[in-house]
């Protein structure tokens, strides 16, 4: 009996840190996603994967994409995207990216993102610094 608490407690402990694995890498494909679909124009796809909050503030997919545009031109157009360190907790996501824009200057990018009801996660944020600037 003792055995099968102590594996049961393993596997939970273990467990954990793997649903968080699968959670900042669930985040970093909503975010990829969301990045190519900039990338193609694609203002309806980029649009669904803002959380409901932020879709409340711009409740258009054409006000969103012209928010995106003009206010995180490197997220919009980039010439490189990497994915830096992602931390998993209670269903919110904060996943930092490492943004070369199109002029060649260093930004980094974090993103926050959400466990919907649906299981689905939707992007809540997105805080740009110029990487001189970041901490």
């Amino acid at each position: 009996m003792r055995a099968v608490i102590l594996l049961m407690a393993m596997f939970i402990g273990l467990s954990a840190p793997l649903r968080a694995g699968d959670d900042v890498a669930a985040a970093q494909a909503a975010i990829g996603a969301q990045a190519e679909a900039f990338r193609r124009d694609d203002a309806t796809t980029a649009y669904s994967y803002a959380a409901p909050a932020v879709q409340g503030l711009f409740p258009q997919a054409d006000i969103f994409m012209g928010m995106v545009r003009n206010g995180y031109a490197p997220v919009y157009r980039h010439k490189s995207f990497e994915f830096g360190e992602g931390r998993a907790a209670d269903g919110m996501i904060a996943q930092r990216v490492h943004i070369i824009d199109a002029d060649g200057v260093a930004w980094e990018a974090m993103y926050t993102l959400e466990r919907q009801p649906d299981g689905s996660l939707k992007i809540t944020g997105c805080t740009l610094l110029k990487a001189d600037q970041a901490v």
